[in-house]
C-alpha cells in the first residue's frame, strides 16, 4: 500500500498565505477543508503553514506526509441518504513546532505573502500569561505568540498599513476575535512596545469574531485498515467529520472578498452581528441536546441515535424547537427552521454514536444557558410557560434522582447540585417534603439561575405538574403530545 506524500500523489501546491495555530482534527476537517475547496474553485491560491501551539514534542506530524491528509465526511445528506465522501486535502504545506523551530516561526511574520491567521487552541487558549516575555522563544500563551509575530511583522515592514493580517480565531468563546485583540494589546502594553505598534494592530489588522459548527469525531481507529484499503494508501492523519458545517464570520465585506467566498456556495456567512447566530446554535442545537438527554435516558435509551429512532421523542423535540424556541430567536423564521431541520438530521447520523450519559455532564448549567433564556422570553411574549421546555426542566430534575428502572447511575455536575439532589430526593421519598417543595428548592437557587425562578408566577406549578406525571406514570407516558 502506498505512502501518502506529494511524490506518490502529485498535485496542486499553493504558496503559504495562511498561518494556522492548531493541528487538531477540528481545524483540519473544517478550515483546511474549506480552504482546499476554495483553492480548487477560485484564485484564492492559499497554502497553510500549521503552527503546533503546544510544547509537547510529537514524533509524527503533517510534515511526514508533506502536509497531505484525508478528510472523510459521513452522515446524511439533505435527502436523508447516507453518504461517505473522502477528500485528499492539499491546502496544508507544512507544520512548525515553535518550541523547536522558533526562527522558522518568527520568519512567518516576515513573509509578505501571508495574509490570514486561523486558530483553535481550545476555549482556554485565549488567555493572558503574566510570565510571558517578548524575548521568550516562544511565549507560552497563544495570544503571546500572536503578539510576538505581529511585533516582528511591524518591525520588518516598518509598520506598513498593507501588511496587517485578517485574523479569524475559531475558539469556542464569545467574541473570540475581540478577546484575542485585547490580549495582544495587553501584551504590547506589558512589554512596553511603542504606541505606534498598538495603533497599527488596531487599525491595520482585522480581528473577526467567529462561530464554528461541525462535529468532528476524529480518527476512525476501528475502521482504519478497511478505509486505507479503499483509499489505496495509508493515512494515520485521516480525520472523519459530519457532512454538516457552518462558519459565521463577523467582519467587513473585505474578508469575504479576500477569501473569494463568492466563488463557491460554501456555508460561510459574513454578518454584521454574530450574536443572533450564536443564540441560534445555543438554543436549537445545544438546547435540543439538553432537553433530549433526561427525556430519552429515563425512557430507557442510551444514545442520541436511539432517541432519534423513537417517534414520540422526535415529536417532542421537533415541537419544542418549532413552537417554543424558534419564535424567541431573532433570525428569519425560515432560516431558523432550516437550521432546526439540519440539527435533527445531524442527530440521526449513523456514523456518530453520542452517548446520552456523556452529554448529560453539567446539565444544570447547560439548561440555564441553553433553554432558560427561551423559556423566559416565551413567557414574556405569550404570558404562558412553554409546555415542552418546562417538561424538559421537570425531566432534568427527575434525572438527578439518579435511578433508572431500579438501577443507580452516576451523576456528573457541580458538587452543590449533587449534594442538593442527594438531600432532596430521599426527603421526598420519605414524605418529608412534597414534589412542589422539591421543585421550589431547585428553582429558588439565585446564584445558579441568576434570579429566584420560584417567584415567577406559575412556574413552580407547571414544573411540578410535569414532575408528578413523570414520577407517577413514567417518562414515556408523561411526554406531552
Amino acid at each position: 500500500m502506498q505512502t501518502l506524500n506529494r511524490k506518490n500523489f502529485p498535485g496542486a501546491h499553493y504558496p503559504t498565505r495562511i498561518i494556522q495555530f492548531g493541528e487538531g482534527n477540528f481545524l483540519r476537517a473544517f478550515i483546511d477543508w474549506q480552504i482546499d475547496l476554495l483553492n480548487a474553485h477560485s484564485d484564492l491560491d492559499a497554502g497553510v503553514t500549521v503552527v503546533r501551539p503546544g510544547s509537547r514534542q510529537v514524533d509524527y506530524t503533517l510534515n511526514h506526509q508533506d502536509g497531505l491528509y484525508t478528510v472523510l465526511l459521513r452522515g446524511l445528506n439533505a435527502q436523508g441518504e447516507v453518504v461517505s465522501e473522502p477528500r485528499l486535502i492539499r491546502s496544508v504545506n507544512r507544520e512548525i513546532q515553535p518550541y523547536r523551530q522558533f526562527d522558522d516561526f518568527i520568519a512567518l511574520a516576515q513573509d509578505a505573502h501571508i495574509r490570514f491567521m486561523f486558530s483553535n487552541t481550545t476555549e482556554a487558549g485565549i488567555a493572558f500569561n503574566a510570565d510571558d516575555r517578548l524575548d521568550d522563544r516562544p511565549a507560552r500563551s497563544f495570544p503571546g505568540k500572536v503578539a510576538q509575530l505581529l511585533w516582528a511583522r511591524w518591525q520588518h515592514f516598518s509598520g506598513a498599513a498593507d501588511k496587517g493580517w485578517i485574523i479569524l480565531p475559531c475558539e469556542l468563546i464569545d467574541n473570540n476575535g475581540d478577546a484575542l485583540r485585547e490580549l495582544v494589546l495587553r501584551y504590547a502594553d506589558c512589554w512596553q512596545l511603542p504606541a505606534a505598534f498598538s495603533a497599527w494592530v488596531k487599525q491595520h489588522n482585522i480581528f473577526c469574531n467567529t462561530l464554528v459548527d461541525r462535529i468532528v469525531p476524529g480518527y476512525p481507529a476501528a475502521e482504519a485498515e478497511a478505509l486505507f484499503t479503499a483509499l489505496g494508501y495509508r493515512d494515520p492523519l485521516l480525520v472523519a467529520g459530519e457532512v454538516f458545517y457552518q462558519f459565521i464570520i463577523q467582519g467587513p465585506q473585505q474578508v469575504a472578498d479576500e477569501l473569494r467566498l463568492s466563488a463557491l456556495p460554501l456555508n460561510i456567512r459574513l454578518v454584521e452581528d454574530i450574536k443572533p447566530w450564536k443564540a441560534q446554535k445555543v438554543a436549537i442545537l445545544n438546547g435540543a441536546h439538553t432537553a433530549m438527554v433526561p427525556v430519552a435516558w429515563l425512557s430507557g435509551l442510551d444514545t442520541v441515535g436511539e432517541a432519534m429512532n423513537d417517534n414520540r421523542i422526535v415529536h417532542f423535540i421537533d415541537a419544542m424547537l418549532r413552537e417554543e424556541i424558534i419564535p424567541t430567536l431573532d433570525l428569519p423564521a425560515d432560516d431558523l427552521q432550516r437550521f432546526a431541520d439540519a440539527v435533527l438530521g445531524r442527530f440521526r447520523n449513523p456514523f456518530i454514536r453520542h452517548q446520552l450519559s456523556a452529554i448529560a455532564l453539567n446539565s444544570m448549567t447547560k439548561f440555564r444557558t441553553r433553554l432558560l433564556p427561551q423559556l423566559l422570553t416565551e413567557y414574556q411574549q405569550s404570558g404562558r410557560w412553554a409546555t415542552r421546555i418546562t417538561f424538559a426542566l421537570a425531566a432534568l430534575i427527575a434525572y438527578y434522582r439518579g435511578e433508572r428502572n431500579g438501577e443507580r447511575y452516576p451523576l456528573q455536575d457541580d458538587a452543590q447540585w449533587l449534594d442538593l439532589f442527594a438531600t432532596l430526593w430521599p426527603q421526598q421519598a420519605q414524605g418529608a417534603i412534597s414534589l412542589q417543595q422539591l421543585v421550589t428548592a431547585v428553582l429558588s437557587d439565585k446564584q445558579h439561575w441568576q434570579c429566584d425562578l420560584s417567584q415567577q408566577p406559575g412556574l413552580v406549578d407547571a414544573v411540578t405538574q410535569h414532575l408528578q406525571n413523570i414520577t407517577a406514570h413514567g417518562m414515556r407516558a408523561a411526554l406531552p403530545q
